[in-house]
């Protein structure tokens, strides 16, 4: 077996366990995945020619979609708990279906991954919505452990149309 196929065993089943826990919203343990000094990072994406590519994304810093770190992080797992997220009460169920893992040992230890997904979200009786796109993310090992260091989410989709983007990725 080569060191990338042992990669890939090792981190596949770290990106099943963080979506069932997303699923079975079980924030708080899915905000301990990641580093105290994580950087969630959801950029806009905007329609350019071909020849403006470099455009597509923002950049950090850039009006983005989320921008957050591990404080930030906790305490929208926290607001879930206080009643008063009102887009998300009662709250809404999720499948996160991830996929196409791969991955590569950096030079400092920690490794980079990306992965593909699909999140259906459903919400009270006519609420739906189905989100793709990929994840970068930096893993870096921590007592033993994969941890998320950063992540970059870039959906497919340059416009959202629904009410509220409430869910994690």
């Amino acid at each position: 077996m080569t060191e990338q196929q042992a990669l890939w065993l090792e981190l596949m089943p770290f990106y099943i366990r963080e979506a069932w826990l997303l699923d079975e919203r079980r924030f708080k343990e899915w905000v301990d995945l990641f580093t105290d000094d994580v950087l969630y990072f959801m950029p806009r994406r905007k329609n350019v020619p071909r020849r403006e590519a470099h455009r597509e994304l923002t950049e950090l810093g850039d009006l983005a979609i989320f921008e957050e770190d591990k404080r930030y992080l906790e305490m929208r797992v926290a607001r879930l708990d206080t009643g008063m997220a009102w887009a998300e009460d009662p709250p809404s169920r999720t499948r996160h279906m991830i996929g196409n893992l791969e991955a590569a040992f950096l030079e400092n230890g920690e490794v980079e991954a990306r992965t593909a997904f699909l999140v259906y979200r459903s919400h009270l009786e006519t609420d739906h919505q189905l989100l793709s796109g990929c994840r970068e993310d930096t893993l870096r090992k921590v007592d033993g452990g994969w941890k998320v260091a950063k992540r970059t989410i870039v959906l497919d989709a340059n416009v959202l149309l629904d009410k509220n983007l409430s869910v994690f990725l």
